[in-house]
């Protein structure tokens, strides 16, 4: 990837989908993690008004201090960056507490954890609105269309996705060639929904790297019988994930109604 000039061909194509939608640029829910500070950089390399925002939910120490330290080196490089702090821990709590079966299970656990991200996109369009602002999605193309690991209408909502395209390699060579932190380049990949000891991986069972060549092999006509047991693994987690996650890829089904009973 001709890194300088994908990065170069991003910041025009934030600005000018800005311009020409009237918005003075773009709000960005910044994380700590590596595709919010990518996605946040380059929102700011367009000169554009940058609203970064911390959404904490009970969140672990290690991502709000890599969140901070993000935006704090971004507002010293930018101008154009401003940033403010939305502490959803109270709206969550209040939330939960009025929530039937509460009780501990995977599937309260997951729901929940859903929750969290859907109170988030609130939140962003909530301060994209006042201020007049875009939100811009932090999903890179291994989450968003191979194993769909993101929330509907949660991280999934959003308004522009300039990162989508990119596999997660691509998104941390983008990530150096702009100066992210060193502590967010080198920091586990998570979701932040359920604490920074459970990455990425962890909930997916595969690394992002295994996954970028499960998407790329599985285009592939080369024999199975050829793969080791881990690939063999690692393509089936893929497949599965892709498989259960179509409802999120694909356009909200209608019903539409013949016309023979109109």
């Amino acid at each position: 990837m001709k890194t300088d000039k994908v990065t170069d061909y991003i910041v025009k194509w934030l600005k000018d989908y800005a311009t020409k939608a009237g918005v003075k640029g773009y709000v960005v829910g910044v994380s700590g993690g590596i595709d919010s500070a990518v996605t946040s950089t380059l929102c700011a390399m367009t000169g554009l008004d940058l609203l970064c925002v911390e959404m904490p939910i009970h969140q672990h120490e290690d991502h709000v201090t890599r969140a901070q330290e993000h935006i704090k080196q971004l507002k010293n490089r930018y101008s154009n960056v401003t940033d403010i702090r939305s502490d959803l821990t109270p709206v969550f709590d209040i939330f939960k507490s009025n929530m039937p079966h509460t009780e501990s299970s995977p599937q309260v656990e997951l729901t929940l954890g859903n929750t969290r991200a859907r109170l988030r996109m609130t939140t962003l369009y909530y301060h994209g609105g006042v201020n007049g602002l875009l939100v811009a999605g932090t999903g890179n193309k291994v989450e968003d269309f191979g194993v769909g690991f993101y929330t509907k209408y949660g991280d999934g909502g959003v308004d522009v996705s300039p990162i989508a395209d990119l596999m997660k390699s691509e998104v941390y060579a983008i990530g150096k060639q702009v100066n992210v932190p060193k502590s967010i380049m080198k920091a586990a990949p998570s979701d932040g929904l359920y604490g920074a000891e459970k990455t990425d991986e962890d909930q997916i069972g595969a690394s992002y790297d295994e996954l970028e060549w499960a998407m790329n092999q599985i285009h592939k006509d080369d024999n199975i019988d050829n793969l080791s047991a881990r690939e063999k693994e690692v393509l089936n987690i893929y497949k599965s994930f892709n498989r259960k996650n179509q409802h999120k890829m694909n356009p909200i089904p209608v019903c539409e109604i013949p016309t023979e009973l109109r």
